[in-house]
């Protein structure tokens, strides 16, 4: 939606009704991903893309209803072997979109959202797919501050608590809840949209548990880079697809890299030329999570060599060494659950205590991730070829 904002925005302030078709789910070959929008605004102007062709005459005219009757629609296209002229996706996919019409009056919520997106502040915005809560129904929410509703409180709140969640990922997915946001039913479908880049994780070293911890930080939806200054070491094919791996120093790497406060700077090489100048670098820079691998031994010789490089206690504070949760870790792959652990347990303000030894909810109703400074500590407490020597 981001490329046809301008029009929306001008539409919208100038009290035209306008159709927002939004593709919410895909399947096999479909062009576009789902967030992908087409809009049809006064005098039919058309702006966006849904299809790349395929679909978009039928959304026209779907989009020209929905605007006339004010009534949302879920609509889904694919290609037909049975009748090859049909109004289908030549491409063998399918898509799935939905159409709602958009003012003022029924979204007085997508101002804000539309000047939030322009602006780069992440917000997720929430519609209903199917179910008893009304279709197309919009609940924007951003990391602290909510408006709209879907219908019912006990819907809002649960929305509200996944779409913080799938904000600091920057997702866009499909969820489904009870009439009032009970777990585990599907009464309820609701798409989530949100705009907002996936967080970075740099991971320095390009070891095994580095292999492992790049495969988790891709499966929680982090943008992974994996650094190391050893060519031999950093080599696309040691990792997963889609893992940026680059041969630096990791120091230097880091000091030309934008880092924000929900970066994750994993350090797994545990050796002092790394380490040191590199830690230096990351304490003093915004980031959710710092973590240094090594034994205790090599911690307490590590920050006395940050203490000599005159690294302050209050930076000191936010390294997390040794990395991880003390989940009795012994494999690469067990090492980089128990990182994720922590990773996740610090974002949320969670104990990392099993479930069984703790009371109350489990998911406790909170604003946004805890922190809100760089470090995100809990209560917002700071927590290639043969690379040239520096």
């Amino acid at each position: 939606m981001r490329e046809i904002l301008p029009a929306l925005n001008r539409w919208y302030a100038a009290g035209s009704p306008f159709g927002l078709a939004t593709v919410v789910a895909v399947s096999r070959s479909a062009p576009r991903d789902p967030g992908a929008a087409m809009a049809v605004g006064p005098g039919d102007e058309v702006v966006g893309s849904v299809s790349g062709g395929c679909v978009e005459g039928a959304v026209f005219e779907l989009a020209r209803e929905v605007v006339a009757t004010g009534e949302a629609r879920l609509e889904t296209f694919g290609y037909s072997d049975e009748d090859a002229f049909a109004v289908g996706l030549t491409c063998g996919g399918e898509i799935s979109l939905l159409l709602r019409r958009v003012t003022a009056r029924e979204d007085p919520s997508f101002g804000a959202v539309a000047e939030s997106v322009a602006a780069g502040r992440a917000v997720t915005v929430a519609t209903v797919l199917a179910g008893p809560a009304p279709l197309g129904a919009a609940l924007a929410v951003w990391p602290d501050e909510v408006a709209g509703s879907l219908g019912s409180t006990g819907l809002d709140a649960a929305v509200t608590a996944d779409a913080r969640g799938e904000l600091a990922q920057g997702a866009t997915v499909q969820r489904h809840y009870g009439p009032h946001g009970e777990r585990r039913e599907d009464a309820v479908t609701v798409f989530l949209q949100s705009f907002a880049p996936p967080p970075r994780m740099l991971v320095f070293g390009a070891i095994d548990y580095a292999a492992a911890v790049a495969r988790v930080g891709d499966f929680l939806g982090y943008q992974v880079t994996v650094c190391d200054a050893r060519p031999v070491f950093a080599t696309a094919k040691r990792f997963p697809a889609g893992v940026e791996v680059v041969v630096d120093w990791p120091h230097r790497y880091l000091r030309d890299t934008t880092t924000d406060a929900r970066t994750v700077i994993c350090v797994l090489t545990h050796d002092p030329k790394f380490d040191v100048p590199l830690l230096e670098e990351a304490l003093r820079r915004p980031a959710a999570y710092i973590g240094a691998m090594g034994s205790r031994r090599t911690h307490d010789d590590r920050t006395k060599r940050l203490v000599e490089a005159g690294v302050p206690e209050d930076e000191l504070s936010r390294l997390r060494s040794p990395v991880g949760l003390d989940l009795g870790a012994r494999t690469p792959e067990e090492v980089a659950v128990s990182v994720a652990a922590e990773i996740v347990a610090l974002r949320w303000g969670g104990s990392g205590a099993p479930l069984t030894a703790t009371g109350g909810a489990i998911h406790p109703r909170r604003v946004g991730p805890v922190g809100g400074t760089p470090g995100g500590a809990p209560g917002g407490t700071p927590a290639g070829r043969e690379a040239a020597a520096p």
